[in-house]
């Protein structure tokens, strides 16, 4: 389905599902912002292979107010319109009751929940009718998904599916719909950071697939829900996970 004439923000779509998301989306004819923190090279290389009169790279921090309203502007002032915003830049920590901190409990909640939130109300005014809201939820949110491993990050998580169905509800009315796509393993670098070789193959074989999801697979959900084809579905977490964890 084309999406000519189609503008997305991107956070953290230097690498991973958010750089996967913003080549598919391109590929279906989208202009795209690529936001990124530190890795410009890498996001300077997405923007000449997109070509830069369809991309454009911004540095920002997706968890402060201040840098996303620098990123929306900069969306505004090359593309004077947006259609769907993904707020895709997250953290994973490893954090059980007794190991957690405040300081990490403020960071995943900064870039997991704050960033997200701030960055739809800072782009709401300029998204068109029949616009998309994508947020990025998380298979270990289901129940039997849970880990105590990840106390903080599923905490975070648990918020971003409740902003999708108040979202939905409060951007009805303008036509712009609010979904969450909730990978589950995922091979990124943010999946794979801190696990070894045997933790990796243990998590492969929970999967009845044997293998991990790949970026790509998220994308092209992200992308049925940029599409006409989803105008009818708002209000939803959808489970990208290879019936894992179900």
């Amino acid at each position: 389905m084309s999406l000519a004439g189609k503008v997305a923000i991107i956070t953290g779509a230097s690498k991973g599902i958010g750089r996967a998301t913003a080549e598919r989306l391109a590929a279906d004819g989208a202009s795209v912002v690529i936001n990124y923190l530190s890795d410009s090279k890498a996001a300077d290389e997405l923007v000449a292979q997109i070509g830069a009169d369809r991309a454009l790279a911004v540095q920002a921090d997706a968890s402060k107010i201040p840098d996303l309203e620098k990123l929306v502007d900069a969306a505004v002032a090359k593309f004077g319109h947006i259609d769907l915003v993904m707020p895709n830049a997250g953290i994973m920590g490893m954090h059980t009751l007794s190991s957690a901190t405040e300081s990490a409990f403020d960071a995943h909640m900064a870039l997991n929940v704050k960033g997200p939130l701030f960055l739809v109300q800072k782009a709401a005014p300029h998204i068109r009718p029949g616009g998309r809201v994508v947020f990025v939820s998380t298979g270990l949110n289901t129940a039997t998904g849970v880990s105590p491993a990840y106390l903080l990050y599923v905490a975070s998580k648990g918020a971003v599916d409740q902003m999708v169905r108040a979202l939905a509800k409060e951007l009805a009315p303008r036509g712009i719909t609010v979904n969450a796509v909730a990978p589950g393993p995922t091979g990124t670098e943010l999946f794979y950071k801190g696990k070894s070789e045997e933790v990796l193959e243990m998590l492969r074989r929970q999967s009845p697939f044997g293998r991990f999801g790949e970026p790509d697979e998220v994308a092209d959900v992200v992308a049925f829900l940029a599409g006409e084809g989803s105008r009818w579905v708002s209000g939803q977490v959808l489970r990208v996970n290879g019936a894992n964890m179900v």
